[in-house]
């Protein structure tokens, strides 16, 4: 049958740039692949031989929903990625996990509920001396909502901003800004059956006034990464994938890495739930992902 659901929802699709090429390249790997909605109810996931999460990205304020959602499809067919690796990604306190398995991260503090966000700014703020700006970011989110970048002189806004996610039930993440980025942006490593595809530079989002970029499509160029960088994105995927005991390779995954102050390629984030993948800045990018769930298919038939 080859039946394969592409997940998005409503909203989210139009920002999709991805969906009409993997839905092409689906259809020349022999797969029958149809655009759902994770939240239209009239849908029977288990018709489908896999489930493929691409851009549900309403998850971001409807997280419980989300998870039971991928706990009912994962029940009655292949979800990819996995469920354990859906609800570890989704959760940037992953960042922790990677840093004690010894992949080198942007360091990285959680702020507890039961640390006052005052307290825990000046703490960062004291631990990160050589920082000359903070960011503050969601542990859950998407598309750089609610992220925010501040210079050490707005301590002030910063702690007030943590209040602010918290009071909307959000948990927040402090992280040194790295200068490198204004220069030299972010790299993007995309990754099918665990090998390398390609990668795109990502322009700065956070602008130094406060404002925020959407990452558009016109912020991104094609880019071959560094022998380096690709060092270190291989090493965050087998870190995630030895954390969470996986059997094989995730389906897809992306890796952002920027530059540290020393010039070392670091992990600014790990996704692995509902990344874009960048597919239009590259020649082959679709028929490897669509080939690598045709190969899944195959394999699961002769189970």
């Amino acid at each position: 049958m080859n039946k394969v659901a592409l997940v998005t929802d409503e909203t989210s699709l139009p920002n999709d740039y991805d969906m009409a090429l993997l839905l092409e390249a689906c259809a020349a790997s022999g797969l029958t692949a149809e655009v759902r909605d994770w939240e239209d109810p009239t849908t029977d996931w288990s018709a489908y031989e896999a489930v493929l999460l691409r851009s549900p990205w309403t998850y971001v304020d409807r997280l419980p929903a989300f998870l039971a959602w991928c706990e009912r499809v994962a029940v009655v067919t292949e979800l990819h990625n996995p469920l354990p690796v859906v609800r570890w990604s989704l959760n940037k306190s992953y960042m922790a996990d990677l840093a004690v398995l010894g992949v080198p991260v942007v360091p990285s503090t959680i702020v507890s509920p039961d640390t006052d966000p005052a307290v825990a700014v000046q703490q960062f703020l004291a631990g990160h001396p050589e920082a000359k700006e903070i960011v503050v970011k969601p542990t859950v989110g998407a598309y750089s909502k609610d992220v925010q970048r501040f210079v050490r002189s707005m301590e002030a806004d910063a702690a007030a901003h943590v209040a602010r996610m918290r009071s909307d039930g959000f948990a927040a993440l402090l992280q040194p800004y790295v200068e490198s980025v204004d220069r030299d942006g972010e790299t993007d490593l995309v990754y099918f059956d665990g090998v390398y595809s390609h990668a795109i530079r990502k322009s700065a989002m956070l602008m130094s006034d406060g404002t925020v970029k959407v990452p558009t499509f016109e912020s991104r160029t094609a880019r071959e990464a560094d022998a380096d960088e690709r060092a270190v994105a291989s090493a965050a995927l087998a870190a995630a994938g030895a954390h969470l005991m996986l059997e094989r390779p995730l389906v897809y995954a992306r890796v952002d890495v920027i530059r540290s102050a020393s010039g070392a390629p670091v992990v600014l984030e790990l996704e692995l739930c509902e990344p874009s993948l960048n597919l239009s800045f590259t020649d082959h990018g679709a028929t490897r992902l669509a080939e690598t769930v045709a190969a899944r298919l195959k394999v699961r038939a002769r189970r």
